[in-house]
């Protein structure tokens, strides 16, 4: 994502977020997925370019698993 463009500093931010636990805000569109993605949750880093991942709260482990398009994604 990076090499087309997407800015590095805001997908630190969101990380920096996600893993001290704090919420993000609604602009990011923090959701739990569904189906063969559920127990993942995914975020809108900006419109089209998203970021899954897994936290588990009791003992922080965060789990960044893909981050792309919804096409990159999901192949739509």
């Amino acid at each position: 994502m990076l090499k087309r463009g997407y800015d590095s500093i805001l997908f630190e931010y969101i990380v920096g977020e996600i893993a001290n636990g704090r919420p993000l805000a609604e602009k990011y569109s923090d959701h739990a997925l569904k189906g063969s993605f559920e127990g993942f949750r995914e975020c809108h880093i900006q419109p089209d370019w998203l970021l899954t991942y897994i936290a588990e709260n009791a003992i922080l482990t965060l789990t960044l698993t893909r981050t792309g398009t919804h096409a990159d994604l999901f192949k739509k």
